[in-house]
């Protein structure tokens, strides 16, 4: 027989099982003889073995065999790789719900996010209750100028249901080539029926950092950083200096909008923090069991003066946007105002795969400088002070705490200071009472000791 008509001929089960069976005591001779050179896995390895009668890794002879039997018995063909796929998809499933294994074209468009670019519908989304949630609109994407609101539930993708539809699967779904259309069904607080919408995809160029001068007699300007990614803290320079020049002098007062920030890149977090601290810890992150411990600290250098400082947050403020509240809270550098941010204290690592897929995967927790966990908690306000607006209200939307498979915080109650409760009119209320705080701090400038006085050290 030829080598052409062999391998036209269906391999059975128990070939194909037994194939499996072979790359699977391959792999873990690898991974023994991986631990043996490396000096560090051996144990974990022989503690996996006696819990499973010697055979630690015997759950991929049921997976072999699963996969033979799917291949070759199902009604339909199907691909190996799909089925691989979604094998990974179910495993990481059953961790927290920031962990993903992405397909290539999600782990694609993943990093052209961070970059600060791609082609979607510009919508932060997670999970609730098994329901697909918008936790923050991208600004002047096709998302926000729909009028998709955080806390919105997205309950049919182009007529599909979304309920238990993973968040990968739906990510993959918004996706799509700049100009084409795609159907959303929105459901939201007050709503009596589902709304239909029809957006338009577009290329969606997420500008990280905006600003602008409030009051140029007293000098306060406004900085708003809408996600940390690839430049932010580049371009947060760029804005502060720029609003020096428009000043003609030295900026007096600073709000600092974190507001539906949903985070990003830890360095860039952790760069934003040194950029108004002298000294001190910025954050810290523990592995599993405190393993692996690492401590970011501010340095002098290029360090921001020491004016009075605001910086508002809400639900939406998430991951990298409450570490920098955190640690500038800790340092008392400036008065965190707003609500309860959402909660997210852990840490992300993202791992290229050979195939083009990509594994985003849980690998710490992180801690203020006070060493608060934030997981579950989130950071809170010094100063609460509502939106006013029920349109700019959060506090109903999704929180790290009601998502499916979140780890517990495990410290008990974040120690947060008293916070007082004020309301202010207009617009925008929140900014208009950080604008009016700013106002007093210059009125009394000198009463008080300087802002910005690190305290905390490890």
């Amino acid at each position: 027989m030829s080598r052409s008509a062999a391998s036209s001929r269906p391999e059975s089960n128990e070939a194909r099982a037994k194939r499996w069976r072979l790359s699977r005591r391959a792999v873990t001779l690898a991974l023994v003889a991986g631990a043996f050179f490396a000096g560090l896995s051996l144990d974990h390895v022989a503690r996996a073995a006696r819990r499973d009668g010697g055979q630690p890794y015997r759950p991929l002879d049921i997976f072999a065999d699963v996969l033979a039997y799917v291949e070759n018995g199902y009604v339909e063909d199907v691909k190996e790789k799909d089925l691989v796929y979604g094998a990974i998809e179910g495993m990481v499933g059953r961790l927290d719900p920031h962990s993903q294994f992405m397909r290539p074209e999600v782990s694609r468009a993943l990093k052209e996010e961070t970059s600060g670019e791609f082609d979607g519908v510009g919508l932060e989304l997670t999970v609730k209750d098994d329901q697909l949630v918008v936790m923050s609109p991208i600004a002047d994407a096709p998302g926000e100028r729909a009028g998709i609101l955080p806390g919105d539930r997205i309950l049919r993708i182009d007529g599909a249901p979304t309920r238990d539809l993973p968040l990968a699967d739906a990510i993959r779904r918004m996706k799509g080539a700049a100009g084409t259309k795609i159907a959303l069904e929105i459901m939201r607080e007050g709503f009596k029926v589902p709304q239909a919408l029809t957006l338009v995809r577009d290329r969606v160029r997420t500008q990280s950092v905006e600003w602008r001068v409030l009051d140029s007699e007293r000098g306060h300007v406004l900085v708003k950083v809408k996600t940390f990614q690839e430049r932010t803290d580049t371009a947060l320079k760029k804005g502060l200096d720029g609003a020096r020049t428009q000043l003609g002098g030295e900026i007096r007062g600073l709000v600092l909008d974190l507001r539906n920030d949903p985070g990003g890149l830890l360095d860039q977090a952790v760069r934003v923090a040194d950029r108004f601290l002298r000294e001190g810890v910025i954050v810290s992150t523990e592995g599993r069991g405190r393993r692996s411990v690492e401590v970011e600290r501010a340095r002098s250098k290029d360090t921001e003066p020491s004016y009075p400082m605001i910086v508002l947050v809400n639900r939406g403020t998430a991951s990298a946007s409450e570490i920098v509240a955190g640690a500038l809270q800790d340092h008392g550098r400036a008065v965190v105002m707003g609500t309860q941010t959402f909660g997210k204290g852990s840490v992300q690592s993202v791992i290229d795969l050979e195939d083009g897929s990509g594994l985003k995967l849980t690998v710490a927790r992180y801690f203020t400088p006070k060493h608060r966990s934030i997981q579950e908690l989130g950071i809170s306000p010094d100063v609460v002070v509502d939106g006013g607006a029920p349109s700019a209200r959060l506090e109903e939307g999704p929180g790290e705490k009601d998502l499916y498979r979140h780890f517990k915080n495990g410290a008990g109650p974040s120690p947060g200071a008293t916070a007082s409760r004020s309301v202010g009119a207009g617009s925008d209320y929140q900014l208009r009472t950080a604008v009016d705080y700013l106002r007093a701090a210059s009125i009394f400038k000198g009463a008080q000791p300087p802002v910005g006085t690190s305290s905390v050290k490890r």
